[in-house]
């Protein structure tokens, strides 16, 4: 039995509704069932037995330059489901906002998840995207675990079987906040100080000797007076530019920054430049002419405007590598009708794990790879790696290995990632048990 709760007049049925789109109602239909016999089939279990949602929580953790957030799912059958959600400065009460969506949730089969996402997504239509999104893909992400742990299959196997077990990375962020924020890696054992360009290729050659292949940088001014500083991404207001214009001196300076990973990194690893919404689309079509002898990988820029993207795309010779701030299959869609994007950046937490795959799928009718946005912790990091193995158009995987050093305590089981490769379990579920000791040791109050 669920508890007894206070459930909105649209989940309990109570608003004249078409008969069989919800599970729960206080109205006999048809006369001769009870409230709980009116179910899809698809919320039994083989042995015919139901199962329900008796708790959501959350959980916060010191991430160092970010918090890591948790989210527990927690059934009537002992099953749990967990998931990781992000509260950054771009989306403020995230974390009240699952706590008050997930009570919508209690007396629900996580099993279900599709439906019972779709009725969340009709009762928050109105304010649909953004922070609203990110509470859902949190919430979609625990059932879909919950699902699968209760079948005894990983994550990928709800969704047709692994494309692959072993994913290849891409470090990010990489040399960034280091240089920007030296103070931060300051006390952690063996970390390198970047404070000119000869030290970023020391640290680039580092990382090719460890068998990384791949890296993506921010764009990072070093100035022969002062510390470096991270240019503009758009997202703060501290070092916002207006208008996103880049004079011709910075050009010059990110130029030579990219040389300089190059020199370190050898002529066959990718780097990637992520620029996020930091400059206009002038300044990056002068910016790809000034790095061509770099060779980069991609360059990542955003914009909301998909046919401004699509004639940048068209006037630059780098690939373009987009759409990490983009929620839904609606939403992607224009972008690429408009072949906006060589690489489609999605954002597994946010969009949640099963519209990402039908994200995708999509991708793949307009022969564009995805690769998912993965700057979080530890269980996102397996999010993201079943997302991978689970899709054929798969490009690459976000991976942060420059991170505090309790990172790795947050779960239990050692996942390797060797040489840029991360190797996927076969365990059920996401494959890893979240370490709820580690959780406490290192906990951060939210508000």
């Amino acid at each position: 039995m669920s508890p007894q709760r206070e459930v909105s007049p649209v989940l309990d049925g109570s608003l004249p509704l078409p008969d069989g789109i919800f599970c729960r109602s206080r109205r006999k239909r048809p006369a001769d069932h009870d409230s709980l016999s009116f179910r899809p089939p698809c919320e039994e279990n083989v042995r015919g037995r139901a199962m329900r949602i008796v708790k959501v929580e959350d959980f916060h953790v010191d991430g160092g330059w970010r918090t890591f957030s948790f989210l527990k799912v927690t059934t009537d059958t002992g099953v749990t489901g967990w998931s990781e959600f992000c509260q950054t400065g771009w989306a403020p009460g995230l974390t009240g906002v699952i706590r008050t969506i997930g009570q919508q949730c209690v007396g629900e089969d996580p099993r279900a998840f599709r439906v019972l996402i779709a009725k969340l997504s009709a009762i928050t239509r109105m304010v649909a995207g953004g922070t609203m999104q990110q509470a859902l893909g949190a919430i979609e992400n625990a059932c879909v675990e919950i699902c699968a742990k209760s079948l005894g299959i990983p994550v990928y196997a709800l969704f047709g079987g692994k494309f692959r077990d072993h994913i290849p990375l891409y470090w990010s962020h990489f040399g960034t906040v280091r240089a920007a924020a030296p103070d931060h890696f300051a006390n952690f054992e063996g970390s390198r100080a970047l404070r000119t360009l000869d030290d970023l290729t020391a640290f680039a050659a580092d990382a090719a000797a460890k068998g990384w292949t791949a890296l993506k940088t921010n764009a990072l001014i070093f100035s022969p007076d002062g510390e470096p500083h991270w240019w503009s991404t758009g997202l703060s207001a501290r070092s916002l530019i207006w208008g996103g214009h880049c004079d011709q001196r910075t050009i010059d300076a990110i130029a030579r920054q990219m040389e300089a990973l190059r020199a370190g990194f050898g002529p066959g690893g990718d780097i990637m430049l992520d620029l996020s919404f930091g400059m206009a689309p002038e300044s990056l079509i002068r910016l790809d002419e000034a790095v061509e002898s770099s060779r980069l990988g991609w360059l990542e820029m955003d914009m909301h405007e998909p046919d401004v993207l699509a004639d940048v795309r068209r006037k630059i010779s780098t690939p373009v590598a987009s759409l990490e701030a983009v929620y839904g299959q609606r939403a992607f869609r224009p972008f690429f009708e408009r072949f906006s994007v060589d690489v489609a950046i999605v954002d597994i937490l946010w969009n949640g794990i099963a519209e990402s795959l039908r994200i995708a799928a999509m991708a793949e009718t307009f022969q564009v790879n995805v690769a998912p946005h993965n700057f979080y912790g530890p269980l996102a990091n397996m999010i993201s790696a079943h997302f991978s193995a689970a899709v054929p158009n798969f490009r690459i995987m976000e991976f942060e290995q420059d991170d505090v050093p309790w990172k790795n305590e947050l779960i239990v089981e050692d996942v390797v990632v060797d040489a840029g490769t991360l190797i996927l379990p076969d365990r059920p579920g996401w494959g890893v048990t979240v370490n709820e000791d580690a959780l406490a040791r290192y906990r951060k109050e939210m508000p």
